[in-house]
């Protein structure tokens, strides 16, 4: 009867071992799944980690490149708000990398697009620095043409100054009055006249006579004459009760005999000035000057003898 019953329970023992190796293949099997899950979820986490740093490092490097494209626009003259903005933007979007919770919502793809994004963005702002440079080189071109037209004008205008100028003094030179004959006659109490040398006894005034030349450049106007009489001694003859005074030339003060103003018309007139003896004349050569304007128009000597 035992023999028995140990052989009817045999197989219901061996349907339990069954039963638990197949259990715990199972949960190998499940520890197995776990185990290549997480080892794929790791990986995931490393290649996502390496993908999340060399989309900051691009991104690090793309703002860097942005301040240079911003900097050199700005120099070109092309305009830079809508630059600053976007780097403002990617300065944001840099630090969102520092914040764990929210760089999780993003998948690489995202990451790779903005990276993208920002590098289509460089390209555009190089095109745009290409043309703002072909334009300030052609301004700078133009300028430098207007420059050099400008210094070749304005050499002209000086050349044209120059000589306007040279020939306003050559006109000036040209309108001064000549005197063509020059003579000093005394005249004695009697009225005879002598002429260039006479003695003090027969000087009761001097006459003298030039011709002024023809001059059809000169101007028809109105011209004073000073005369100055000059004795041996270097003195002028001064006599405030015969019309002598003072008068400039070439910034000085200077004294003269006698003046006569006359009416030039261009054509060769004598003019005749008198000079009523005071005193004595010392004896010797007297020189006698005819100023007008700021020029001398010409002299003459006479000598007073014994």
């Amino acid at each position: 009867m035992q023999v028995d019953l140990e052989e009817h329970q045999h197989p219901s023992e061996t349907k339990r071992n069954l039963l638990i190796a197949i259990v715990i293949i199972a949960m190998i099997g499940g520890i197995i799944v776990l185990y290549l899950d997480y080892r794929d979820s790791e990986n995931d986490k490393i290649i996502q980690e390496q993908e999340l740093t060399r989309a900051y490092l691009e991104l690090d490097s793309i703002s860097n490149e942005l301040d240079k494209r911003i900097l050199t626009i700005s120099k070109l003259g092309g305009k830079i708000d809508t630059l600053i903005s976007i780097k403002d933007q990617l300065e944001a979007e840099k630090k969102l990398f520092l914040n764990t919770e929210k760089i999780r919502k993003l998948t690489i793809r995202d990451l790779k697009d903005k990276v993208e994004g920002y590098r289509q963005l460089l390209v555009i702002k190089d095109e745009e620095i290409n043309q703002l440079t072909i334009i300030n080189d052609k301004l700078i071109s133009e300028n430098n043409e207007l420059k050099t037209e400008s210094q070749v004008l304005n050499k002209s205008l000086n050349n044209i100054k120059t000589e306007k100028k040279d020939l306003e003094e050559k006109v000036t030179l040209l309108s001064r009055l000549k005197i063509e004959k020059f003579q000093v006659f005394a005249i004695d109490l009697k009225g005879k006249e002598r002429s260039n040398e006479f003695r003090n006894r027969q000087i009761d005034q001097l006459k003298i006579t030039f011709v002024l030349g023809e001059n059809k450049v000169a101007p028809i106007t109105g011209k004073k004459m000073w005369i100055r009489i000059v004795d041996p001694n270097s003195n002028v003859l001064f006599d405030l009760t015969k019309g002598s005074g003072t008068f400039m030339f070439d910034g000085r003060e200077l004294f003269f005999t006698e003046k006569k103003e006359i009416l030039y018309d261009r054509s060769q007139q004598t003019v005749i000035v008198y000079y009523q003896k005071g005193s004595e004349f010392p004896l010797g050569s007297y020189n006698v000057e005819i100023y007008t304007d700021d020029y001398v128009v010409g002299s003459g000597t006479f000598i007073v003898k014994n």
